[in-house]
Order: C-alpha cells, then structure tokens, then sequence
C-alpha cells in the first residue's frame, strides 16, 4: 500500500460522544417552506458524479508554477525561503497544498457527519430533505479530496488543530441549530471563499474544475443554513443570542488562525515557530485570512447575529465591510460559473465551436480542455 501520510495516521483520531436528541419523525408530510422545498429541488437537480464529472486523466505537476505560483506559498520572502533550493522550493509547494488540499478534506468529512446529524435533529421535514440531498454532497466531496491527495498529490496531512476544535464543538452540541452556524455559516462560509481563491487563481485544470463544481453545491449548502436560521433566529431570546454570537466571535478567531500551517513548517524541518511569526504577519497571508471572511460576514448579519460585540469582533480583523455584500448575488455567481463550464466543457466533448464570450465559466472551461488536450 502506497503510504502518502505525512504523520502517522493513527496518531490523528479522535472520537466524538452520542450527542443530540433525535426528531424521529415528523408527520406533516403536507407542510413546508416553499424557499426550502425549492432548494431541496435544486439539490436534486444538481446532483453529480466525481467519477464523471471530473477528468481524472490529468497529470498534476507539483513543480508547476500554474499550480501555485510562489508568490502565494505563504513563506515566500522569508530567510527561510530565500536559502532554498528550486528543489527544496517545490517541495514547500507540494506540501502545503497538500496541507491545505488536506484540511478540505477534513472539513468536508465534518460537514458529512454534521448534514447526517441535522437530518436527524432537525424539526422541520422539508429542511430534513435538504439535509439528506446536502450528505450525498459531502461524502462526493470526500471521495473527491481523497482523490485529489492520493492519486495527484501523494502527500496527506491531518486535521489542524483550529479546524479539528470547531468541529468538536460544532458537532458535539446537542442544539441543532448550533450544528448549522458551526458548519453552514462558518466553516464551509469560509471554505467556500477558499475555494474561489483557488478555482480563480490556478491555472492547473484538474484543481479548477474540482473547486468549482464543490463550490456550486457549497453555495447551496450555505443559502441552506440561511433559510433555516433566519427563521429560527428570529424567536431568540436576548440571553440565547448573546450565546450564539459568543460561539460566532470564538470560531471566526480559529478558523482566522487555521491558515497558518505550522504543521507544514515542523514537518519540513523548519523553525515552526519563526515561520508561523512570519506568515501571521505576511502582507499576502493577511489579505487571504481577510478574503475568507467575504462569504461569513454577509451571512452572519443576516441572520441576526450582529450584535456589538461582533461587529467589534470583524473590525479588529478588518473584515466589518463585507457586511454589504451581497451574499445570494455571491452564490448565484458561483452556481452560474460551474454550469456554464460544464456547459461549455460539453460543448467542447461533442467538437462542437465553443465561442470566445469573456466569462469565467468559459475560461475555466478553457484552461481544464486545454489540460485535457496537453
């Protein structure tokens, strides 16, 4: 068996208690919220297959500045970097994407047990159909990063330390409703922004197609948990708000700190520490952590966790001003660029003339057929 694990696995686990009491069943099969049975819809709709959607015939070149490009690495600049061989170079580049590649993969296993959790906690029936359609989502995503890192890549990472905290608490609250701020708000709010970083700033095909079809089901996902709290948050009491915008300040912190990967830099050899001081304090490291906020913020405000103290929270980490964006404008773009590339890359498929309109879906498209052609 080929061993790909950059720690010994079995030093990762972790077990998690039987939390949350179960909603069995709910017999008002005749009632539901039209918005939430027309996302239910939608899932359905979108439902796909990594095995045939994605073209897993392509090589990936860890030494391919397309890649990433090492202005990006996030220790480019250092003294650390600057004594580097090209080599030793590229070798940082394949393991932090690894790294990063990892910790999606991570998350979106957290997501899988936190979708299988609402179906059975959650007391609405057509909000326990999207959950079921979101599960399937998770475990294609799972299956799809695990690809990714083992057949592509060839290096795994586990879990870090922020990411693997938020989950035990997200996961091991009994209250439902917490299960959908800790996964569909925050983490998969802040992955979503990742993802688009990646799917628009690669060049590498395989790496694009894979993150912008994961990000059209995310999109779903998110406007998922916006239904669903909007509603509830409504009916909080002043007490069970300050709570839940407490839980929001204490994961925005650790999914901000999550990105720094010192686990990259000890394993490598480095001086963790001095490289994590480093990258806390990049200029391109800080507009990053920044960016992965533009989807959380919006969402946050809207359903109704915008207390002072959270928005004294985002603007100590200079993200207070993507309150204003507009977060349904953001999904439907995300949706609308993975459906016109796939529209085009079946176009493409047939040998059908594919014409030259200038959107993103039709630059992706392009750069995977190119991928596919080379």
């Amino acid at each position: 068996m080929k061993h790909i694990y950059a720690v010994p696995v079995e030093t990762t686990g972790w077990n998690l208690p039987d939390v949350g009491t179960t909603v069995a069943f709910d017999w008002r099969y005749d009632e539901g919220r039209q918005r939430m049975l027309n996302l239910y819809q939608k899932g359905k709709d979108k439902q796909w297959d990594t095995i045939h959607r994605i073209d897993w015939s392509q090589e990936v070149d860890p030494t391919d500045q397309g890649l990433l490009p090492d202005e990006v690495v996030p220790i480019f600049g250092s003294e650390t970097w600057e004594r580097l061989s090209r080599a030793e170079k590229d070798e940082v580049r394949l393991h932090y994407l690894a790294w990063m590649n990892s910790q999606f993969l991570h998350g979106e296993q957290g997501a899988l047990i936190c979708s299988a959790k609402i179906v059975a906690t959650v007391p609405e029936i057509d909000s326990k159909f999207y959950a079921a359609t979101q599960t399937m989502d998770e475990a294609r995503h799972v299956e799809t990063y695990a690809r990714y890192l083992n057949e592509k890549l060839g290096v795994a990472y586990p879990i870090n330390d922020h990411l693997q905290t938020l989950l035990d608490q997200t996961i091991s609250d009994g209250r439902w409703d917490l299960t959908y701020l800790g996964m569909q708000v925050m983490i998969e709010g802040v992955a979503l922004a990742a993802f688009s970083m990646i799917r628009d700033f690669t060049t590498e095909p395989l790496a694009r197609s894979i993150n912008a079809y994961v990000m059209q089901d995310e999109a779903r996902h998110i406007a998922f948990g916006r239904l669903a709290l909007k509603d509830a948050y409504g009916q909080l009491t002043e007490a069970e708000r300050r709570e839940r915008e407490a839980f929001v300040i204490e994961a925005s912190e650790l999914l901000r700190d999550r990105f720094l990967a010192r686990e990259v830099w000890d394993n490598l050899g480095f001086d963790a520490d001095a490289l994590t001081a480093y990258v806390d304090r990049h200029q391109m490291m800080t507009e990053f952590r920044r960016a992965l906020f533009s989807r959380v913020v919006p969402t946050v405000k809207d359903i109704g966790l915008w207390g002072g103290e959270v928005q004294r929270t985002y603007e100590r980490m200079g993200v207070l001003g993507f309150q204003d964006l507009d977060i349904a404008e953001l999904s439907d773009s995300d949706e609308r660029i993975a459906e016109e590339m796939e529209a085009l890359l079946a176009a493409r498929a047939e040998g059908r003339v594919v014409p030259a309109d200038g959107s993103r879906g039709a630059e992706l498209a392009d750069t995977i057929g190119t991928g596919r052609e080379a």
